[in-house]
């Protein structure tokens, strides 16, 4: 039965664009939007799409619709994912634009380009601009390491900073490297190399040992930072809620003229042995409001990886807060 607020909208798709890049082949994007908008009709003929329900669904439908041929025009094709997360878009933040999120490019390399996926992830990147320290704070899979590569090696391209410092701590070797076999890179390699992977998507293969030779590029553990300023720099520390207080305020206390720093880390899955706390934790509570440091957080919506990453986190969260589980106490 119609609602007493129904109405018919007609909409003309421009001619230019191939229909199936609107509406996927096989109309795989359509049946993605009409699942989304249960109360609205669509009727596709030739290049234009009929309207017919609610009318504030309608509405929202109709941007929808607009932002779609906006992120095609862009040059970047659709996917399912993207209409899905189009349309989330569009529900929960109803005055920000999906095209400006999902069309914003980072990075370009071999044909592969870096953008943002979500709303909070661009407002993450967002936010590496505009603060000299930046944290992103959450699960894995929402692209928090990912895009601050991306960031930094964007800023290196652009002479912004004249070199890249990624770093980690190093937790299940206790920072005791001197106790592991084999020369230094041998013996940090297996903690950093999430960190080598990012790069590898981001810069040609060929080139990194070269960047890494001249300094230009250094991957180092935590420890391996004490005692130095580091100047002109963009700085990464990954794992961060692996860090104890004291190395966090040792590693911040690192920046120099002319560095940015950006801090990633998820307080859910803190290795540090019993006792210790996590410096992460402490740290959002001692410098909020402090200027020109930014605290973003990342949540399962976020999560880029296949679709289960996103429902696995909710799982344990939800778990989490029922059990008293002591891996999730503060140490």
């Amino acid at each position: 039965m119609a609602s007493m607020d129904s109405r018919t909208s007609t909409l003309r798709i421009p001619a230019s664009l191939p229909s199936v890049a609107l509406l996927g082949a096989g109309d795989s994007f359509l049946k993605v939007i009409e699942q989304a908008f249960p109360t609205v009709e669509f009727l596709v003929r030739g290049n234009q799409m009929m309207l017919t329900g609610d009318s504030p669904e309608i509405a929202m439908a109709e941007r929808l619709i607009s932002e779609l041929v906006m992120i095609i025009r862009s040059g970047q094709p659709l996917s399912d994912e993207a209409v899905a997360r189009s349309i989330k878009m569009l529900r929960d933040e109803p005055h920000e634009k999906p095209a400006e999120v999902l069309s914003l490019n980072i990075l370009s390399n071999r044909g592969k380009t870096i953008r943002p996926k979500t709303l909070n992830q661009k407002h993450y990147v967002d936010a590496i601009d505009k603060n000299t320290i930046v944290f992103g704070i959450g699960p894995a899979g929402t692209g928090k390491t990912y895009l601050a590569v991306a960031k930094a090696v964007q800023a290196l391209q652009a002479k912004q900073v004249s070199r890249i410092i990624l770093t980690r701590p190093a937790v299940e070797a206790g920072e005791r490297l001197g106790f592991l076999p084999g020369t230094l890179y041998e013996k940090i390699d297996p903690y950093l190399r999430p960190l080598y992977d990012a790069l590898h998507d981001m810069i040609e293969p060929e080139s990194i040992p070269k960047l890494m030779q001249s300094g230009v590029i250094e991957v180092a553990p935590l420890a391996y930072m004490r005692g130095r300023t580091l100047n002109d720099a963009f700085i990464i520390l990954d794992e961060a809620q692996n860090t104890t207080p004291e190395q966090m305020k040792m590693f911040l206390t690192r920046l120099g003229f002319g560095s940015k720093i950006v801090v990633t880390g998820d307080v859910t899955q803190v290795d540090l042995p019993h006792g210790n706390q996590s410096g992460l934790r402490v740290v959002t509570e001692i410098l909020d409001g402090v200027e020109d440091v930014a605290f973003m957080s990342l949540t399962s919506a976020d999560v880029v990886r296949h679709k289960l990453v996103g429902d696995i986190v909710d799982a344990y969260s939800r778990w989490d807060a029922t059990h008293a589980s002591p891996r999730r106490v503060d140490r």
